[in-house]
């Protein structure tokens, strides 16, 4: 067998391409991962955190197994670091970890990895080291590592060879025991192709969702055939078990539809939200949160929760129709403005509220689905740091948002429990 095939059936195996044969990740029970040591200092902080206080932790210790690329960019000692247009962090409860991936607009590098954040720990682990870097619509100056096969490119370690911000297009399948990835990009993939002595015409051209497993530490690209959604800019994804998979949504020009991706038969579905024809079209466009949005869903209400600048939108899976229930005016200040650049949006299960992370504002606000209100929240103790590539979640086991500044890492309590 040649050298280059040996090594394209090698990449199948290990990253798999989610057709027929389906999910490779998903129906097996998660390894044991090892375990991080709790820091002493880090859980007496937390215990003595009272509600509407924030406490500055401590330094996070930034760990893995790094390679060229990593310490080309000292991630081995900062850590991931926000990415322009990929802020989301989204919570691996199997885990009791918040996971990362994603890619800044180019400076200083598009790269492939993938971390976990441990807060008892206090620790940054890079789960999957970064390929070579990549251009902004290229595959960048080095391509050696890239194979097409499949109408797909893949790195020879089995990673994403086009790698994308994230937006909101993030999701974690507890099901599946998979972090989900929209991975829409303006990659010249017809040219890179060509460069690679493949044919161009062999492309997929369907929506490019991938899914990482942490606990192989694998990427898997799921192919799917018609009908599917459009592999636009800035949308939405977000797994909903009530529905058993996850959504794929946008409404602009683009695309204006909310999807299901059913991860057992690797199929998609529209969902006609706002019921089928010209009615529901209007009622769809009128009501659902254009691209850019961030947001979350809220399992004991059944509720996507989603903020778009300064209007507020509410989807009910019961009903499957998208509401807009607040079109507020930036001059109130009444409402933080919501974009997948500038702020994080997550549900805080302890209290049943969305909290909000603004960073241009450096503020917190706090959204109650039953009242429509939003509150800004009062911050004592060590305030919010400040720097310009934080990233923020809600770690649900500790009961507090967390926000990390490089290596330095804080956290509030909203509420007690």
């Amino acid at each position: 067998m040649p050298i280059r095939a040996r090594i394209i059936t090698m990449t199948m195996v290990v990253a798999g391409v989610a057709g027929s044969a389906g999910p490779l990740c998903a129906a097996d029970a998660p390894r044991a991962e090892p375990v991080l040591a709790a820091r002493a200092d880090v859980a007496a902080k937390l215990a003595a955190l009272e509600p509407g206080h924030g406490v500055i932790l401590g330094n996070a210790a930034v760990v893995g197994e790094f390679n060229d690329t990593a310490t080309r960019f000292e991630l081995d000692k900062t850590g991931p670091r926000a990415r322009d247009f990929t802020l989301k962090m989204c919570w691996a409860a199997d885990r009791g970890r918040a996971l990362y991936c994603g890619a800044n607009h180019q400076v200083p590098h598009r790269i492939n990895d993938v971390w976990e954040f441990d807060l008892p720990a206090l620790t940054w682990v890079m789960l999957y080291a970064p390929d070579l870097p990549r251009g902004y619509g290229d595959l960048g100056r080095d391509t050696s590592d890239v194979l097409f096969s499949d109408g797909l490119l893949y790195t020879k370690r089995g990673g994403p060879a086009v790698i994308a911000h994230t937006w909101w297009g993030l999701t974690y399948d507890p099901t599946r025991h998979a972090l989900q990835f929209m991975n829409t990009w303006v990659t010249k993939r017809k040219e890179a192709v060509e460069a690679l002595g493949g044919d161009p015409g062999e492309l997929y051209e369907g929506p490019p969702l991938w899914s990482f497993d942490p606990w192989s530490r694998t990427w898997q690209a799921h192919k799917t055939d018609a009908p599917r959604p459009r592999p636009i800019f800035g949308g939405m994804l977000e797994y909903i078990p009530d529905l058993k998979g996850t959504i794929w949504h946008a409404n602009n020009w683009q695309m204006r539809a909310t999807w299901l991706y059913d991860p057992a038969g690797n199929t998609w579905k529209n969902l006609d939200a706002n019921g089928p024809g010209n009615d529901g079209a209007k009622a769809f466009e009128s009501n659902a949160p254009e691209p850019e949005q961030i947001g979350y869903y809220d399992p004991a209400r059944h509720l996507v929760v989603v903020q778009r600048h300064y209007a507020t939108n509410h989807y009910d899976v019961k009903t499957n129709k998208w509401t807009k229930v607040l079109n507020a005016d930036q001059s109130d200040e009444a409402t933080p403005y919501g974009h997948d650049a500038h702020a994080v949006f997550y549900h805080d299960p302890n209290s049943g509220h969305g909290l909000l992370v603004q960073f241009d504002t450096n503020t917190l606000w706090s959204y109650d689905p039953d009242a429509m209100m939003w509150t800004r929240l009062d911050i004592a103790g060590d305030p919010m740091p400040t720097g310009g590539k934080r990233l923020a979640y809600v770690d649900p086991k500790a009961n507090v948002v967390v926000v990390i500044d490089r290596t330095t890492v804080w956290a509030y309590r909203y509420k007690a429990e």
